[in-house]
Parts: C-alpha cells; sequence; structure tokens
C-alpha cells in the first residue's frame, strides 16, 4: 500500500492550477474554480482511496470503490450515467460518464502507469460536448494524479440547445 498526505494546500494547489496553463488552455482563472468546495471533497476522497488501494487494479475496481467513498461523504453520485453529446445543436449520441457527481462534475478516471495529452482532451472534449463544465481526470497510477479541466457552457456552439441530461 502506498501512503500519499493529502492536505489541504494540496487540494488548494490542484484546483488553484497555473495561470500559464489556464491561459494556454483558454480557460480562465474562473471557470477553474468553479465547484471548489464539491471539488476539493472529490480530490479528498480520490486520495483516501488511492492510499487504501495504492496502484495495480483495474479502473473499475477504483470506481467502484471511489463511488463508495464519494456516497459515504455525503455527496450524490451516479456510475455510468449517460450524458447527451451535441454536434452543432444536435443530440448525437450519448457519452457514459465513469462517475458524476451532484450532476455537476465529470469524473473521468483511469489506472494507467501516468497520464497524456490524449487523457486530457478526452475530458475536454466531454465537457464541449455535453452541458456539464466541470471535470476531474483522475489516476490511479504509480503516483496519483489529477488534472483539473472546465469549460464553460457560454463558450459551446451548442448553448442555446444545450438541456439538462
Amino acid at each position: 500500500m502506498v501512503g500519499v498526505m493529502v492536505n489541504e494546500k494540496t487540494v488548494n494547489n490542484i484546483n488553484r492550477g497555473h495561470a500559464d496553463d489556464a491561459e494556454k488552455s483558454g480557460f480562465s482563472q474562473i471557470e477553474k474554480y468553479k465547484y471548489k468546495e464539491l471539488t476539493d471533497k472529490i480530490i479528498k476522497a480520490f486520495y483516501c482511496v488511492y492510499n487504501e488501494l495504492g496502484f495495480g487494479f483495474l479502473e473499475n475496481v477504483y470506481q467502484n470503490s471511489l463511488y463508495f467513498e464519494l456516497l459515504n461523504r455525503g455527496l450524490r453520485v451516479d456510475q455510468q450515467k449517460n450524458i447527451d453529446v451535441y454536434y452543432q445543436t444536435q443530440l448525437v449520441g450519448k457519452y457514459k460518464a465513469d462517475l458524476l457527481v451532484d450532476d455537476l462534475v465529470i469524473l473521468e478516471l483511469k489506472a494507467v502507469d501516468y497520464l497524456t495529452n490524449e487523457h486530457e482532451l478526452q475530458l475536454i472534449n466531454y465537457l464541449k460536448a455535453t452541458d456539464k463544465e466541470i471535470g476531474l481526470l483522475l489516476n490511479f497510477g504509480i503516483k496519483p494524479e489529477i488534472r483539473r479541466k472546465a469549460f464553460n457552457n457560454d463558450r459551446k456552439n451548442n448553448k442555446k440547445n444545450l438541456r439538462k441530461s
């Protein structure tokens, strides 16, 4: 079992992100802070699961564990929730979120050695194509990794026709 110390400073550093990264990605700092209290709780639960299980299980083991940990913390959580995906204003399909917390934050889970740009782009595309604005990419890898992504609904081409999923 691998132990990772998590404290308020760790969570705040993850949520704060780097101004340069936000500017490069086109995301404002305000967007990166949206639902901060909720994402703080999610990140703490992620570290709790990681500290208990460590690295080496399949993704569904972490998904089930995080699901129960979030429920135990009083959050509303859906597993494999269908979320509508739009192309322009047209509904073109459904995406199944690993976890959706309080119908606000998409959690994309990975159990790989290290996160790649492709993993981040996957989450960004989910945010662009759905009515969800905040996502966390959580990797139960060799070292725990977290990426926070935001995409404001006001910036989406299909904003006039976004419906609650």
